[in-house]
């Protein structure tokens, strides 16, 4: 299963969202749903933003949470501090 599947499964569990309600939330058939949720793909870059929308509106923590598991160690290097900057940027 891709990164992404995992992580929105755990959200939506965590917070008593099923499937089925995303993917109506999200507008697109549930046989999409159920292959993030359970092959090893991850949906796309437009899809992620489409997928945040949607659990927005059904649970603003929900989709805080995701974003934070799926992006949040983007953020981070290994030692839990920022990303080193370039400093000069032509």
């Amino acid at each position: 299963m891709g990164k992404a599947g995992r992580v929105l499964r755990d959200a939506l569990n965590t917070y008593g969202i099923n499937q089925n309600k995303l993917v109506i939330a999200m507008g697109v058939r549930s046989s999409v749903g159920y292959r993030w949720f359970n092959e090893p793909i991850d949906p796309t870059g437009n899809t992620l933003v489409k997928m945040v929308v949607a659990l927005k509106l059904l649970d603003i923590d929900a989709a805080r949470e995701f974003v934070q598991r799926y992006l949040g160690e983007i953020l981070e290097d290994e030692g839990g501090g920022e990303v080193d900057r370039p400093t000069n940027i032509e």
